[in-house]
């Protein structure tokens, strides 16, 4: 699987005000773009495309920032990742003959690949992700 830059910064982002979103404060693109090293000028492009698909929702002002719009437990990967990039891949064409049994049978493994990556991304919720977070920061000790 192959995923862009782009559609992992948004996932990042997301996932971000996935773990603020109990908070009333929003968060910053600053705030997203140092602690992930994500260029904010590239970032600020990549949260008015998911404002545009209604997926955050910006606050004005000099305590502004985004915060997500819709719950983290609705909200998967694939829908993230579709807004960015388009479409899941649902098939694999092969490049050499369809009337292969070798190829057909390669194609048909891929396929199967495909349909567990599409599975598991739609299944996949931002809070899922979210509490992950929370498990291994709480996990973590400092000396």
């Amino acid at each position: 699987m192959r995923i862009s830059a782009k559609a992992e910064y948004a996932c990042i982002a997301m996932l971000e005000l996935a773990c603020q979103h109990k908070s009333a404060q929003p968060v910053t693109v600053k705030a997203i773009a140092e602690a992930h090293g994500i260029p904010q000028r590239y970032l600020v492009q990549i949260l008015l495309q998911l404002k545009g698909a209604g997926l955050v929702h910006s606050v004005r002002g000099a305590a502004g920032g985004y915060q997500l719009a819709v719950p983290p437990d609705k909200l998967s990967l694939a829908e993230v990742m579709e807004v960015i990039d388009g479409p899941l891949p649902s098939r694999h064409e092969p490049a050499g003959s369809p009337r292969s049994p070798a190829v057909a049978a390669l194609c048909r493994v891929w396929n199967q690949v495909l349909d567990k990556e599409r599975h598991i991304l739609h299944q996949v919720t931002f809070a899922d992700l979210a509490e992950s977070v929370r498990r291994n920061t709480a996990d973590m000790y400092y000396i």
